[in-house]
């Protein structure tokens, strides 16, 4: 351990060596626990799950348990046992990198493939050969592109591809960016080598321009590329949509190439509709939630018949179910709910029902199958509310596989008819083992929002050699991010960091997912203080715990999550004495304008919640202990944002420490190092009683 001297600081540069355990860890109080305790912990509970593979018919379903390939009959209620189960075939991971593009795409009937090629587009054989370019004005000196997008929109906009072809593989649509005037971000890379290299980024930050963007569609039998009408006629400046646009896809019958489109505050959504011939759209769906955001990309399913198509929409406060005709009619709303559903799992036209998962169980967290009618009646749920459950439907609709389990119940696995039934008892878990060794279940709490009325959740993690009459240091270990879940339904094994002798704790907030589109409006221009200020909540409504130690308390993340463990220490120095800040935001003007501004407003129209936010204008406020880390070559979450943390640490005259990953990306510090550093602030705290191992 190095220490380097700050005339406005203290700064320690730690390097890791990953998969090491530090040199204080070995000789500190709880490392023999862990490393006796943690390696047994994931193979002790024996899950009572099937992962089920149906007939054509459903009469029957196989499945692989203990090493073996077994076929139940549903009629006959009997299970055959097939033998050795065949080798998973191995297919080739050539997924992009995080935010990038695929470089090719395949035409449907496999003759051709498109693919981009120095900012141009190109069409060949599949085999590469008779390559034809689509596209020749893409060069470096006018920044035009085609075929490909941005990192932006590949990480936030989910657009892992650039380029999209008709089901008859007769015309293709691309993207066409035009990143002149943008501002760039430089990324180093291969600092450890002799010399660096440099990764250069069209990059908008919060408040920056964004990168004009276009839908372009290539006819092969006409040769002629047409330019997508995308904003009613309107510039890319003055359009109030057609800001960001992604979402592509062909109607089933190539007659329309449909896309979503937002403006940039990203409260009005339209999904339209282009007629790649003479390049006019038109608008299917719009949605609008001015409060705050719309969902970008709603859930979407078509009906055989290639005109139909259920959306999800949260128009009512909490995501339902409609049914659209491509034309734009609304022919029924299906679901009409005060919770929220969850995703589509079969709908059987035949007898014109539709099953789906929805948060209607004893708390948002426990899903439940439910069936209605595509005209919306009939709605039935057909699983016990009191656990959480996945499902698997044979293809007639007449029986499911249920998956069911909650916190602290482990999974055990039913076959179930379209009626609700329990038919047969297919699996269960074992947790002998588990209870052998002594790890203690995760225990489910609830406590009250800092607005002094919302009921908010939390899971509380145990070593196995829990003793309640001694005191525990607690860490915090959350995300925080907007619509995410800390507390959770399936089964939950205790967080292993326990075994050095800590309590562990996950807490949602308001910024919790699933509970309606109102309540994750309460974070609306709020990052960093709503959702932080309930999660020192959670942490204050363990203090009348006798076990719990009050005045040792951690918090960990990364991503999201530094940013949470950084903020609480900050704006909760009376909760939190101690924290690990990976990869964080310490600004919101610093990171990506997509996701910024859909849950921060605009920065002219909330400047104060930027300014309130800033980490820069909380470092004096530090009293507890932190470590920063960050990536030297992230490039998601940029090095800036710990560089300008440090500082104003340093300018504050705090002392701190930083461990930084040399051409690391987006990720966070050796666990073994982090534990090292909380046992050290939280466990010897003052550097009282325990003391190091000699």
């Amino acid at each position: 351990m190095k220490k380097v001297l700050f005339l406005s600081g203290l700064l320690t540069l730690i390097f890791a060596h990953n998969g090491q355990a530090q040199d204080k860890l070995k000789n500190m109080p709880g490392y023999e626990q862990y490393q006796k305790m943690a390696p047994q912990l994931r193979g002790s509970v024996d899950y009572g799950t099937i992962s089920a593979n149906w007939s054509d018919d459903g009469s029957s379903f196989q499945y692989v348990k203990d090493g073996k390939l077994w076929k139940y009959d549903v009629k006959k209620k009997t299970t055959e046992d097939l033998g050795t189960p065949p080798r998973p075939e191995r297919r080739a991971w050539n997924r992009p990198a995080r935010g990038r593009q695929y470089a090719s795409a395949d035409s449907p009937n496999g003759q051709l493939k498109a693919f981009h090629k120095n900012r141009n587009m190109y069409i060949s054989n599949a085999d590469g050969s008779n390559v034809q370019a689509i596209t020749t004005d893409g060069n470096m000196e006018n920044k035009l592109k085609y075929g490909i997008a941005t990192w932006v929109y590949g990480e936030e906009l989910g657009q892992n591809t650039a380029m999209w072809w008709s089901p008859d593989s007769k015309k293709v649509a691309f993207y066409r960016f035009n990143e002149q005037g943008a501002k760039q971000y430089y990324v180093l890379l291969d600092q450890l080598k002799l010399y660096d290299s440099l990764e250069v980024m069209s990059y908008p930050k919060v408040g920056e321009p964004n990168l004009p963007v276009d839908l372009m569609v290539y006819d092969l039998e006409t040769e002629k590329t047409t330019l997508l009408d995308t904003r009613g006629g309107k510039s890319f400046e003055d359009g109030p949509l057609g800001t960001y646009l992604y979402g592509v896809e062909w109607t089933p019958d190539g007659k329309e190439l449909l896309f979503h489109s937002t403006n940039r505050k990203q409260d009005i959504m339209e999904l339209r509709a282009a007629d790649p011939v003479t390049g006019k759209s038109r608008t299917v769906v719009r949605e609008e939630w001015l409060p705050s955001f719309t969902k970008n990309t709603p859930e979407m399913r078509w009906l055989k018949d290639g005109k139909r198509f259920i959306w999800a929409s949260e128009r009512t406060g909490f995501n339902n179910y409609y049914l659209y005709n491509i034309d734009g009619t609304l022919e029924a709303t299906l679901t009409q709910h005060p919770f929220e559903v969850a995703g589509i799992e079969m709908v059987d036209e035949k007898k014109g029902e539709l099953y789906y998962m929805a948060r209607s169980g004893e708390n948002h967290m426990k899903m439940q199958l439910h069936r209605v009618r595509l005209d919306g009646t009939k709605d039935t749920r057909l699983t016990d509310p009191a656990y959480n459950h996945s499902v698997t439907i044979s293809p007639d609709g007449k029986y499911f596989i249920d998956i069911a389990q909650t916190h602290n119940i482990p999974p055990f696995t039913n076959l179930v008819d379209n009626k609700g039934k329990v038919v047969a008892e297919l699996a269960k878990s074992d947790i002998s083992k588990f209870e052998q060794l002594g790890f203690k279940k995760v225990e489910a709490f609830t406590f009250t929002a800092a607005d002094g009325k919302t009921e908010l959740h939390g899971l509380l993690h145990f070593p196995s050699n829990f003793d309640p009459n001694k005191k525990y240091p607690l860490i915090l270990a959350n995300y925080g991010g907007p619509a995410t879940n800390e507390f959770r339904e399936t089964f939950t094994l205790p967080n292993p960091l326990t075994e050095y002798g800590f309590l562990v704790v996950d807490v949602d907030g308001r910024n919790v997912r699933g509970r309606g589109k109102r309540m994750l409006d309460e974070i609306y221009g709020k990052l960093g203080q709503v959702e932080m200020d309930d999660f020192a909540e959670g942490i204050k409504s363990l203090y009348n715990r006798p076990y719990f130690d009050k005045n040792r308390v951690g918090v960990y993340g990364t991503s999201y999550g530094g940013t949470t463990a950084a903020t609480c220490l900050l704006r909760h120095p009376d909760v939190f004495h101690a924290a690990v800040a990976n990869s964080a935001v310490t600004d919101w003007r610093y990171y990506d304008n997509i996701y910024t501004e859909r849950y921060m407003n605009l920065l002219e129209n909330n400047l104060e919640g930027y300014e309130k936010f800033s980490l820069m204008n909380q470092a004096d406020k530090l009293q507890g202990e932190i470590m920063i880390f960050f990536g030297t070559s992230d490039n998601n979450v940029h090095p800036q944002n710990s560089l300008a943390f440090i500082d104003a640490l340093q300018k504050a005259r705090k002392s701190f420490e930083v461990q930084i990953g040399p051409d690391q990306g987006h990720t966070a510090m050796d666990s073994e190092r982090m534990m090292e550093f909380f046992i050290e602030h939280l466990v010897m705290k003052n550097g009282m009683a325990l003391e190091l191992k000699r």
